[in-house]
């Protein structure tokens, strides 16, 4: 069997200028950044590339289209979604100015890396545009002739994918100059992340079926 690079490549370029646009994954990966570090950074990284792969085994599966068409059980993905965002606000809002971390034992280092991967993976999960941009990605681009391993390759690949990116975006800002430059601003960067995280829950909350 011939695999289709064409389709394979139409797939990545569109799941990849989507990766990139700025939302609530980005500013959880910055957040993280910031006030963490590069290590749980890289961890939320990966909770958000591990979330992918559930969002492209239950659209092969065909869970996609029930969610995509059940105005119930989008709902309540939906208000799911949006309480998360408010949640993450809120924390935001009520954090102390972020600060250089202080190095702890290996237990709490390895609380962190949990806590860090189910963040990122949850704040990826609840967003209910991911279930319908799934849907449409793989309608759309996918044809019903790929057999199910390809498609498995696909999913893989976006989830890599949206790895290396936010992989990236750690380490961009957990070097010394941008990181210390965050730290200066003080409390304006938690009332930011806050208002940002309020303004996704907002969006999320208006997400209409299509």
């Amino acid at each position: 069997m011939t695999f289709p690079w064409f389709e394979f490549l139409g797939l990545m370029l569109a799941f990849g200028i989507n990766a990139v646009i700025p939302g609530a994954d980005f500013a959880m990966v910055l957040r993280q950044s910031v006030v963490h570090g590069r290590r749980e950074a890289l961890f939320t990284s990966a909770g958000i590339a591990t979330s992918i792969l559930v969002h492209g085994t239950y659209t092969l599966l065909g869970v996609g289209v029930i969610v995509g068409q059940s105005l119930l059980l989008f709902n309540i993905l939906k208000w799911a979604g949006a309480a998360y965002l408010v949640y993450l606000a809120i924390a935001a809002l009520r954090s102390p100015p972020p600060q250089p971390p202080v190095v702890g034992d290996g237990a709490v280092a390895r609380k962190g890396d949990m806590a860090a991967f189910a963040l990122g993976f949850l704040t990826n999960l609840l967003n209910p545009k991911a279930v319908l941009f799934f849907l449409a990605l793989f309608t759309s681009l996918v044809s019903v002739q790929t057999s199910g391993e390809v498609k498995t390759i696909y999913v893989g690949s976006m989830s890599l994918m949206l790895f290396a990116w936010f992989a990236l975006v750690s380490v961009f800002f957990t070097t010394p100059a941008v990181r210390q430059g965050f730290f200066r601003v003080g409390r304006w960067f938690n009332r930011i992340t806050g208002i940002t995280f309020l303004a996704l829950a907002v969006r999320v909350a208006l997400a209409q079926q299509r």
